[in-house]
């Protein structure tokens, strides 16, 4: 079982941006990714439709250093831990949804924590500096990176292939550069990959069902494109 290794006198020192103690936010570092191929799904609502939930499919399940199992989704412009997505306007997360069984909860699945707690203990990696990748798992669920170089004039769409964990905790998309690709498919750790983090055009990500809707000029998409251009 994964145990807090942070000195209890971080207790006492605030992070300035999300005004939690440093041994909180220590004990929230992801160490070890395993991706959600059952479908399961984040529910989560918003101010302009109070009265409804909606659904984001679960990219992957991050054992946390403090010992805890969170659900992984794209949100915005990050890999995100589910329970952390509490903006009342662009989204409150509401609980899990397993659509097979039409049934809500609330912690991880237990096979989930037992895989990633054994996996965690089994690969006990000791590592130099914070950038070295832990892990390296495919994208399932057809994320989409939108990149965009003049305000949202025009934007190009790029599949992630893969998400990379770091030692320091830190999920990065991986994005193919055509000039440096080789042979196809082009699979996780190819040497084309980057991150998108690192593009100084990338914006947001997308779910593959609104970037195929964008692909084919759909009205409804198009116009949620406008409001980010007027943001």
């Amino acid at each position: 079982m994964p145990r807090s290794v942070i000195d209890s006198s971080n207790d006492n020192v605030i992070d300035i941006f999300t005004r939690k103690p440093l041994s909180e936010l220590a004990n929230n570092r992801l160490t070890r990714i395993s991706a959600e191929l059952d479908g399961l799904e984040m529910l989560y609502s918003n101010q302009e439709n109070p009265d409804k939930l909606f659904s984001l499919k679960i990219l992957a399940w991050g054992l946390r250093l403090g010992g805890e199992v969170v659900a992984l989704v794209p949100w915005l412009n990050k890999l995100t831990p589910c329970d952390e997505i509490s903006d009342p306007l662009n989204g409150q997360w509401q609980g899990y949804y397993d659509q097979g069984i039409d049934e809500l909860f609330f912690s991880a699945p237990l096979h989930k924590v037992i895989e990633l707690e054994s996996a965690a203990e089994y690969y006990d990696y000791q590592c130099d500096s914070d950038s070295e990748i832990i892990q390296e798992i495919p994208d399932s669920i057809g994320t989409h990176s939108v990149l965009s170089e003049d305000g949202f004039q025009s934007i190009c769409l790029k599949e992630v292939v893969s998400w990379r964990l770091l030692n320091n905790g830190n999920v990065e998309a991986m994005l193919i550069d055509e000039k440096k690709m080789d042979a196809t498919p082009v699979l996780p750790g190819d040497d084309c990959l980057y991150p998108a983090e690192q593009s100084p055009d990338f914006r947001y990500f997308f779910q593959h069902n609104i970037a195929n809707k964008i692909k084919c000029q759909d009205p409804e998409a198009l116009a949620a494109i406008l409001l980010l251009q007027e943001s």
